[in-house]
């Protein structure tokens, strides 16, 4: 989607005030360079104040304001949460948990996907709201429901569930093979007897803690789709009215719940909330806007929400510092946002997020800082125009992001239930952050044919010919890394009748003998060697191992690391494999960052793929590029002053300041650079 600039503003929720407070509300904005508002989100229970009743008045209102401001808009269906009255008319449609316990209305994440009776009141509401207002000046995109999320177990859920299963399995004969069945007497002999795996049925001790994990798979992948169900019929319903606005919903990141991938072929346009749990998240929040951006092949991204201050959901809520959301902002659209907008623009005056972050704080001053901080990065984003909307951020390097490998990890017995994804995922991609590399962010099915690099880490689940496309990666001259666990089941979660990794095992060369767990804290020291170094010791990097150790049987591969201690002391715990003209790495434990950046830096330098900055820490380089133009963003993410030589030559689009190749740059604490590349 094309914009003459990137969109800067946000949710706005004007029916709670007066028409004076938006009148302030609206200069304030036009003083901080606002120009787009999210509008609608949560406003089902007054655009619908009874099942035959629909009073688009005070919405009118709202856009007829936003319309003379010469605003952009993104309407919501107003889905995002039930009104009262209609979990009272129909109870069904609230959800039943995973303890069994069936809720009465409250919150927000509060519909059962499933239900009969939301699908036709809420795509009602979608459909009306598109006829209303298809064709609005300034509307830019639909905003369908909000934050997807959270599960249900009830019988409508059952019912669907056995349908959904039908659908996939097609005979009860391939369902048993599917989960394994014949153990612990679980042939089944009609679907009926199928029901969700909840604390009453399949699992003990929490969600991830099931007897059967086809089972569990299998309904995380249910209630994935039954949810995007629901968005699609909302947005089949606004495509009968309007064909050609965007339509999009706003996902969360590094959110286990839903697969993002399946539903990325649903949305015109991928949009994310940016809340990182911690200060400190810089890696984790681009880890997040490349998996953003790599849900629709690379194009850009929106970043729908993010504070301005603080958050207002967590037990602690620290403030951003001074010059913190303009530089997190700046790495949004140096990772391929195409809109960077907050939540909210007001603070509300009550409930759960009176206190959350705002543009306007209560009093609707423009003289605070995160005001002022606010307007001067809306002032520059102003001054950026068009420079890189639509820009693609190019990239050799791709990390492989598999939500059924995550379900299927952390619910897996045996082995070590403090092994968990993300954090994993996460080691891998920030040791290629650190040192520069562009990278997608990439699903199992991605075409791979134009990465040099491919690191799939706990790459536990093998689906379709993703084994053959990797072996392709090495053979062709590239280098693919992956971790302990993986290759171990199939598509339905049953173990390969083969040696560890399964079929990844001619890329890798090596046979996984036996795998050992040890508790958090426990280390076992890997000493890693340069392949190819002489073996005096200089070339030799210590680095310290837990949770999981693979006893690994070389079957051709070089050892490039070996284990310290316990029975397995002296044997392989890195390896390196020639396959074709490239290579297969495998690391069969849980090495620490040093042991990553390693393994990590080794391969980029094969490739010549590590940045000009990796030896400065939290120095960030990233680039988009469109029609040939390159622009690079340094972000400066580290808490001390660095001196740095310029990278290329070039324009800084923030100041206008003319930088030249090998010129030293300072860089102060949250500092900024976005440098046109001279050609």
């Amino acid at each position: 989607m094309s914009t003459r600039k990137i969109p800067f503003g946000g949710d706005y929720n004007p029916e709670q005030w007066p028409r004076p407070v938006r009148d302030e509300d609206w200069s304030a904005f036009g003083k901080a360079s606002i120009d787009t508002v999210t509008l609608g989100v949560f406003a089902w229970s007054y655009l619908q104040p009874d099942e035959d009743t629909y009073d688009f008045g005070r919405l009118d209102e709202i856009v007829a304001e936003a319309v003379a401001h010469d605003a952009t808009i993104v309407l919501a269906t107003a889905t995002g949460a039930m009104p009262p009255w209609l979990a009272h008319r129909y109870p069904e449609v609230n959800r039943t948990d995973f303890e069994g316990r069936h809720h009465v209305y409250g919150q927000r994440h509060n519909f059962c996907p499933s239900s009969p009776v939301f699908r036709r009141l809420s795509v009602e509401l979608a459909r009306r709201t598109a006829e209303r207002y298809a064709g609005t000046p300034g509307l830019v995109a639909w905003h369908v429901g909000n934050e997807y999320g959270g599960a249900c177990y009830c019988e409508h859920c059952a019912a669907a569930f056995r349908v959904w299963l039908r659908e996939r399995y097609g005979t009860i004969e391939r369902l048993n093979d599917a989960w394994n069945a014949t153990f612990w007497s679980h042939l089944f002999s009609d679907w009926e007897q199928v029901v969700p795996p909840n604390a009453l049925s399949e699992h003990w001790r929490g969600p991830n803690h099931t007897a059967f994990q086809g089972i569990t798979l299998d309904y995380r992948r249910f209630m994935s789709d039954q949810l995007l169900a629901c968005f699609r019929a909302e947005k089949d319903a606004i495509r009968a009215v309007d064909a050609d606005t965007p339509v999009t919903t706003n996902f969360m990141g590094l959110y286990q719940p839903i697969d993002y991938h399946r539903w990325a072929p649903h949305l015109d346009l991928a949009s994310w909330d940016n809340y990182p749990p911690g200060t400190r998240e810089h890696a984790r929040m681009a880890l997040a806007h490349d998996l953003m951006r790599g849900l629709k092949d690379g194009a850009p991204f929106w970043l729908m929400e993010q504070t301005p201050t603080i958050t207002a959901s967590r037990d602690v809520n620290p403030v951003k510092r001074p010059g913190v959301m303009r530089l997190w902002t700046w790495q949004a659209v140096a990772h391929g946002a195409d809109a960077a907008l907050f939540f909210q623009m007001r603070q509300s005056r009550g409930a759960c997020e009176k206190y959350h972050g705002a543009v306007l704080d209560h009093a609707g001053r423009t003289d605070t800082r995160a005001f002022r901080e606010v307007a001067g990065l809306g002032a520059e984003l102003a001054a950026l125009g068009d420079a890189v909307v639509g820009a693609r951020t190019p990239a050799r390097v791709a990390l492989v992001f598999d939500w059924d490998s995550w379900w299927a990890v952390e619910m897996t017995d045996g082995f070590n239930r403090h092994v968990s994804y993300v954090p994993t995922v996460l080691q891998y991609y920030r040791a290629l952050w650190q040192a520069g590399a562009g990278v997608d962010v990439v699903p199992v099915t991605a075409d791979l044919s134009g990465y040099d690099v491919v690191v799939a880490p706990l790459l536990h689940l093998l689906k379709g010919d993703v084994a053959a496309r990797l072996e392709e990666v090495a053979r062709r001259g590239g280098t693919v890394v992956s971790t302990f666990y993986a290759g171990r089941v199939d598509e339905d979660d049953n173990a390969y009748l083969m040696d560890a990794p399964g079929p990844l095992g001619a890329l890798f060369g090596v046979r996984v003998d036996e795998t050992d767990s040890a508790e958090p804290g426990a280390t076992n020291p890997v000493t890693l060697r340069v392949p190819g170094s002489a073996d005096d010791g200089a070339a030799e990097v210590v680095s310290g191992a837990g949770l999981v150790f693979e006893v690994v049987l070389p079957q051709g591969a070089e050892v490039v690391g070996t284990y310290g201690s316990d029975f397995y002391a002296g044997t392989p715990a890195v390896t390196r494999n020639a396959f074709g003209d490239g290579e297969g790495w495998y690391v069969a434990t849980a090495l620490d960052d040093a042991g990553v950046a390693w393994v990590v830096g080794q391969v980029l330098e094969r490739h010549g793929l590590v940045g000009p900055y990796a030896g400065v820490l939290d120095l960030e380089l990233a680039v988009r590029e469109r029609d040939g133009v390159r622009t690079a963003f340094l972000l400066h993410h580290g808490l001390e002053p660095v001196e740095v030589a310029a990278h290329a030559s070039g324009v800084d689009l923030l100041t206008g300041r003319e930088l030249r190749r090998g010129e030293t740059l300072r860089l102060d604490p949250t500092d900024v650079v976005v440098l046109r590349e001279h050609p």
